[in-house]
């Protein structure tokens, strides 16, 4: 049922419900209080191993990354919580210390530890996981970070913070939700696939994600029907993945087996990666890759535990284009 609606200024409300949909029509597990926070998801893995939002072994016991608005003392101050569709504007937050008594409690955070050439990356996705964005925001003195988006679609976001806050030895995902204004058609999540097209490039993915368990994820980049053996350098690597998972936006954060210069590692046209699934359910793939000077999205949709395999009913769109100021286009 396509129904239209319009966001208004309920959108913030209509956000924040979609985004504790937890488990709802994808098989996926509750997150409740008693969880305990995913402090492994925290410091970035090293070349070969796996990074993920809930940490290596995920399961029933951990609370996967971007579920929650504060961990581990600290929160995340969206500063702009609703914005127009089809407008280019800019999107503003800040990362605040917590804790009484302690010190910088109750400032906003100023000091990061450089993780993949940046303080910060910024995740921005739409509930349904049709609009995907990947930004770099610049950062004050005062600690605040701002970085102009425009999203083409009204409804539902979720936007990310995935940082290591200086003097910290893990780091950490933060999530806030974010209302698009303007008419809203819900579209269903797009089907299950396995290969998809960009801007010319032929990507294709073969591995499966597995609950609980790490397991290997190989997509291979070919363009014009030739294998892209030439990818270069982005954020330390030659592909940046993320995950989400469908009905709460669990946040799943892995990075390749290899890094550029290591001696072993081509640069493609296979990019590997090692990730572990929080629960079973739909997952949203997005893959970063850089040729020609140009980064690019590749998303697809995966099953994860029962019914992985399958093909799902949906649209089978794939990320809508945008560009950031890093000339990262989605």
């Amino acid at each position: 049922m396509k129904t239209g609606l319009k966001i208004t200024a309920f959108a913030a409300a209509v956000a924040a419900t979609f985004g504790t949909a937890y488990g709802v029509g994808q098989g996926v597990d509750p997150v409740t209080a008693k969880k305990k926070p995913a402090s492994e998801h925290d410091a970035h893995a090293d070349p070969g191993e796996e990074e993920t939002g809930a940490g290596a072994g995920a399961g029933a016991d951990t609370v996967p990354g971007g579920l929650q608005i504060s961990e581990r003392g600290y929160s995340l101050d969206l500063k702009t919580s609703r914005i127009e569709s089809a407008e280019r504007e800019e999107l503003r937050f800040t990362v605040v210390k917590e804790g009484a008594g302690k010190k910088g409690a109750g400032k906003n955070v100023t000091a990061y530890e450089r993780e993949h050439g940046k303080e910060l990356h910024l995740i921005v996705a739409s509930h349904d996981l049709t609009t995907y964005r990947h930004l770099h925001p610049t950062r004050a003195a005062d600690g605040t970070w701002s970085t102009p988006v425009e999203l083409p679609e009204a409804g539902g976001y979720r936007v990310f913070a995935d940082f290591k806050p200086a003097g910290e030895k893990e780091g950490l995902t933060l999530g806030a939700d974010l209302a698009v204004a303007g008419d809203y058609t819900p579209k269903p999540l797009p089907r299950t696939n396995t290969k998809t097209t960009i801007d010319g490039y032929e990507v294709t993915l073969k591995g499966s994600l597995k609950p609980g368990k790490s397991s290997g994820v190989t997509l291979n980049v070919e363009k014009n029907g030739r294998p892209v053996t030439d990818l270069q350098p982005y954020l330390g690597s030659y592909g940046h993945l993320v995950a989400l998972r469908s009905g709460d936006l669990a946040y799943l954060h892995v990075h390749p087996t290899g890094e550029p210069g290591d001696g072993k590692t081509e640069p493609g046209p296979k990019v590997s990666f090692m990730a572990t699934a929080p629960s079973p359910g739909s997952y949203r793939l997005f893959l970063d890759f850089k040729h020609e000077g140009k980064v690019r999205t590749a998303a697809f949709t995966v099953q994860s535990g029962a019914g992985a395999g399958a093909v799902q009913p949906g649209s089978g769109g794939d990320v809508t284009p945008d560009a950031d100021p890093d000339g990262h286009d989605h």
